[in-house]
């Protein structure tokens, strides 16, 4: 069984969650797990004006997503930071570049999840996810959250992401904050939910 975890990453929040949840999905027994990039859209000019290039050249090695890593996953798990309330521009321009798998149902029938980020604890966590899961509804995907059955995400002792829709994380508002031990075990839990889940359904 296959999973991908597609994200992009501009300051390495998401791309330590991704990697948190690449590992757990791959320790679920038959299942092969992936961790891919979605291609870069801004030159290293800008990158280096917005301190983001250390950062992008830190993934380098990652493989970038195209439509056919989609097609041949049984699983997605999708990770953007927050931009206004909505995934960044890097994401939308890879899912736009979809429409051929929406004409051909490649994507129909497959579960699929989406974890976040943002500077701050109201910053657009709940929306950007709320905002990405009609891309997923549009392809015919079955959407997996981060179920109440992991409490994590309910403690009151310290900063934590995660709600329903998917896990998150908090990065602050300098991106000084990386994610907590209790945001990694909500992806963790969200990536092995998600695989169990393609295991079901591709039995």
């Amino acid at each position: 069984m296959n999973f991908a975890v597609v994200y992009y990453s501009m300051y390495g929040h998401i791309r330590t969650m991704a990697q948190a949840a690449v590992e757990a999905a791959g320790q679920v027994p038959g299942v092969t797990a992936k961790l891919y990039r979605v291609p870069e859209t801004l030159s290293d000019e800008i990158l280096a004006k917005m301190g983001a290039l250390e950062s992008a050249k830190a993934q380098a090695d990652v493989p970038v997503a195209t439509p056919e890593v989609l097609a041949g996953a049984d699983a997605v798990l999708f990770g953007t930071p927050t931009r206004f309330g909505n995934m960044t521009g890097q994401m939308r321009q890879f899912l736009d570049s979809t429409g051929g798998l929406w004409a051909k149902g490649a994507l129909i029938g497959k579960p699929a999840g989406v974890f976040t980020s943002s500077a701050t604890q109201h910053g657009g966590q709940e929306s950007t996810i709320l905002t990405f899961i009609p891309f997923l509804l549009h392809q015919g995907m079955i959407v997996a959250g981060l179920p109440y059955s992991f409490t994590g995400q309910m403690g009151m002792n310290e900063i934590v992401g995660g709600s329903p829709y998917g896990a998150s994380t908090i990065a602050g508002g300098d991106g000084s904050r990386m994610p907590s031990g209790p945001d990694l075990d909500g992806v963790r839990f969200q990536a092995r939910h998600l695989a169990e889940i393609a295991k079901k359904l591709t039995a």
